[in-house]
């Protein structure tokens, strides 16, 4: 976004979006949190993303091209050439026969406009502002395939491993890639990257060229070059202009040749929000209500990689302020929040989960995260800390809500303890969303589903027809039909009928049925108002979460 701050700020009070104590406010908690004043914005509420780019245009006296809700096609794209879009960060936004609306985050560029009339002869050009954030998602039109370019690389005969890498790590940051994976076969490396969940074959490098590769990612990652026979963890960083990138490294002899995996953490956490991750407004207010205790434990359980971490970091941002003392202990360290004191474990320093939460216990905080509860010894400190004034956030592995107590009874947790610490379990799934560009919506009944099982959840929507919506498949979604991810939920309160079953040592049956008594839903349950809605299909929502035994 070419605007600084100080131009911002005239922009919303004179727009009218904000008034001086809003403003006055808003610099001071970026100063106190060391964020920008842009992140600050978001942070407190005072305006939405949309409404920041619709002010920034009324500034310019120009249109606001809404980038994010209409993205531009692949053929809308490529029509302005990559040099030129890329150095004036310039996308059709909408076209007609003789005339289009041309979106940009700098329209005071004297430039832009000539150089856009020697493309277009004939057409009437208009000019409208959009974020920077989405004119450069729309770029990810411009990427030719992995393969063709490793074939120029390896052409030219320069240096071709940095090269290489250089181009697969673009690659995974343009599509959003959570993981980088190199894997050996017998006459070439695949690389795959997953994206919202799911593994693709993002290009192939030939065997030969593998093993500079495999030492530069060592190298970079502080790992051993002559070991071949064992597993290896490092982090590396990728840096690009004025962006850094954390990665951390895992490589594992197999018998074609050592994997690696780079797993892409996030820089900061920025414009999460309760909603933004998927929670409906009664799930808002359960946890909102949980973080304005002062002592407690919310525990959030799932899977690896159904989006714990962002969850609970979601909270904290409700709670982070300049008078509270958070600090956490993560394996690793995926966000960074400012303002918040984050330990990483180090098994090489013996710094496990249990020996740094009893240090951090000792360094008198308000919250802690504990990164995930893995021994008794963990739990036994974790509730300890929760039991003696502290707000304790932390995650376990556990297929749902109701299987998280007996596991940890079965850990050895004392049931009185447990019972008076707890207040909240939340089980979270992700599900991909349908992707926005190709999204249209059809008519269906249960005739029209194969599967048993789709059949089976078509049924639980208790109607002989109803309207899904679905992808068509196009190039912004990489013809998958989703783009992006959201989580479903289920919960379940530490009520005072709650807390008396608990000391039952009680199964996960009756744990549940309670529960299902107070009121809590499934996580399929709270898929299936997602697929009512037109987030996700009820494809996607049987990929992950199953619909209730009766």
């Amino acid at each position: 976004m070419n605007i600084d701050d100080a131009k911002l700020k005239e922009i919303l009070l004179r727009e009218n979006y904000a008034t001086v104590n809003d403003i006055k406010k808003v610099q001071e908690d970026a100063r106190l949190k060391s964020i920008s004043f842009t992140d600050s914005l978001f942070d407190n509420n005072l305006i939405t993303k949309d409404l920041l780019g619709q002010a920034i245009a009324e500034s310019f006296q120009i249109p606001y091209a809404d980038l994010n809700s209409n993205q531009p096609s692949s053929g809308q794209v490529l029509k302005i050439p990559e040099d030129v879009a890329k150095k004036y960060h310039a996308v059709i936004f909408s076209e007609e026969k003789k005339s289009m609306v041309v979106a940009t985050d700098n329209p005071e560029n004297a430039e832009l406009l000539p150089e856009l009339k020697k493309i277009f002869k004939g057409t009437k050009i208009s000019i409208a502002y959009s974020l920077t954030d989405d004119i450069i998602a729309g770029f990810v039109h411009y990427q030719k395939p992995l393969e063709t370019r490793f074939s120029k690389i390896i052409e030219s005969k320069g240096r071709v491993a940095p090269e290489l890498l250089e181009e697969i790590f673009d690659d995974a940051l343009v599509y959003r890639a959570s993981d980088i994976h190199f894997e050996p076969r017998i006459d070439d490396i695949i690389v795959r990257f997953r994206v919202d969940g799911v593994l693709r074959e993002a290009g192939r490098i030939p065997k030969e060229y593998y093993e500079n590769v495999l030492n530069r990612i060592k190298v970079q990652s502080g790992l051993r070059i002559d070991e071949h026979l064992a597993a290896q963890d490092g982090s590396l960083q990728y840096k690009k202009e004025n962006i850094v990138t954390d990665l951390r490294t895992s490589i594992v002899p197999t018998v074609e040749g050592e994997k690696v995996v780079l797993r892409i953490l996030s820089a900061y956490v920025q414009g999460f929000s309760l909603h933004d991750i998927g929670l409906s407004s009664l799930h808002q207010q359960f946890l909102a209500e949980a973080v304005a205790k002062p002592f407690g434990m919310i525990l959030v359980v799932g899977p690896t990689g159904s989006g714990k971490t962002t969850t609970l970091y979601t909270l904290l941002k409700l709670v982070n302020k300049p008078d509270v003392n958070i600090t956490t202990i993560e394996d690793p360290v995926e966000y960074k929040m400012t303002g918040v004191n984050q330990i990483q474990t180090n098994v090489q320093t013996e710094l496990t989960f249990a020996k740094g939460l009893r240090s951090i216990v000792r360094q008198d905080p308000d919250i802690i995260l504990v990164g995930e509860i893995r021994d008794k010894e963990t739990a036994e400190i974790a509730v300890n800390a929760a039991l003696t004034g502290h707000l304790l956030y932390s995650t376990f592995h556990a297929n749902d809500a109701a299987t998280a107590v007996p596991r940890l009874l079965d850990m050895g947790m004392e049931p009185f303890l447990l019972a008076s610490t707890l207040q909240i379990i939340v089980a979270q799934r992700l599900v991909r969303k349908i992707c926005e560009q190709c999204k249209y919506s059809t008519s269906k009944t249960v005739k029209d589903f194969q599967s048993p099982q789709l059949k089976t959840a078509f049924e639980h929507l208790g109607v002989k027809s109803t309207t899904f919506y679905e992808g068509k498949k196009c190039q912004a979604c990489s013809n998958t039909g989703y783009k992006g991810r959201t989580a479903i939920f289920e919960f379940i309160q530490i009520t005072s009928k709650m807390q008396d079953l608990m000391l039952r040592s009680p199964s996960t049956r009756q744990i549940w049925e309670l529960a299902r008594q107070e009121g809590s839903k499934t996580l399929f349950e709270d898929g299936l108002e997602k697929v009512k809605a037109g987030v996700t299909t009820l494809e996607e929502l049987l990929r992950v979460a199953a619909p209730p035994q009766e």
